[in-house]
């Protein structure tokens, strides 16, 4: 679910949802069209798809009263609560939705006093070079690493393509160890072997999360991305603790299900030399 708190905007879906929403309004677009087109594009909007869209409309002021009752359904039948333990939440956090997600139907039933002023976009340039390697530390007080296999010069929003490894070590890592590194592929929770690829926005990371990470140097990117095309089909978000919390969860769930199967970071950054072609794709499977 990639979901680190209980607040209605903490987790992958609605965080990404609503940052698309205001994105969108922020140009200049009317909230009915922004909610038609992410409506359109969420066919089978989850429960974090619908309360996300909710809020942004609500502080628009232009939530529709089939959206309010939605969400209202899904509230009062507690089917989002129901979720929260098939997945093996704590009591203590399904206790602290419940109470987050009453008030948010308060919130929601109540009038906005006027709409949220739409914001100047400005242009974000990227804040890492491609190749980039970044520290973090890993709740079990060992070293963790992600690399940037692109940034981004063609939106104005300044994305990072990071790619989290599976480097979970006491030592400081070396550029030896990113070179040789495993791409983190996540089947905890409701992933099913998904690699922890995703486009980050440069946006809060000064602000929010620059203290989280520490960059060692640089290792060789030949491949291009770019995040129009998006070959890898990875997500946006602007949360880069995303980058941090799936390593540990992980590897406590390959405690008792076995350890995943995975690929090298170098194939995602080194073109394929001519005698490799006639090999099996090994991104094939999760892509």
């Amino acid at each position: 679910m990639g979901t680190w708190g209980t607040a209605i905007k903490s987790n992958d879906t609605s965080a990404d949802i609503y940052a698309s929403f205001f994105d969108s309004y922020n140009e200049g677009k009317e909230p009915t069209e922004i909610k038609d087109r992410l409506i359109s594009e969420n066919p089978e909007g989850e429960n974090d798809f619908w309360f996300a869209l909710a809020l942004a409309l609500w502080e628009t002021k232009s939530l529709p009263k089939e959206i309010l009752e939605k969400v209202r359904e899904i509230i009062q039948s507690e089917s989002d609560l129901k979720l929260w333990q098939e997945l093996d939440a704590s009591e203590s956090n399904i206790k602290k939705r419940k109470i987050v997600l009453n008030k948010f139907l308060v919130k929601l039933e109540s009038e906005r006093t006027k709409p949220k002023a739409r914001k100047k976009n400005v242009i974000k340039e990227p804040l890492f070079e491609t190749g980039t390697c970044l520290l973090f530390k890993l709740q079990n007080g060992n070293y963790g690493g992600a690399v940037l296999l692109a940034t981004d010069s063609w939106t104005k929003f300044g994305y990072h393509l990071v790619v989290t490894t599976r480097i979970n070590q006491k030592a400081k890592p070396t550029l030896s160890d990113f070179k040789k590194s495993k791409v983190l592929i996540a089947n905890f929770g409701d992933w099913s072997n998904h690699p922890q690829i995703t486009w980050y926005s440069s946006s809060k990371f000064k602000k929010e999360f620059s203290k989280l990470f520490e960059v060692l140097g640089k290792i060789p990117v030949e491949i291009r991305y770019d995040p129009i095309v998006n070959q890898l089909r990875a997500g946006f978000s602007a949360n880069w603790q995303n980058i941090i919390s799936p390593v540990i969860q992980q590897f406590e769930y390959e405690q008792l299900n076995g350890i995943n199967k995975s690929f090298s970071v170098k194939r995602l950054a080194m073109k394929r030399r001519w005698w490799q072609f006639g090999n099996e794709n090994v991104l094939q499977q999760y892509l």
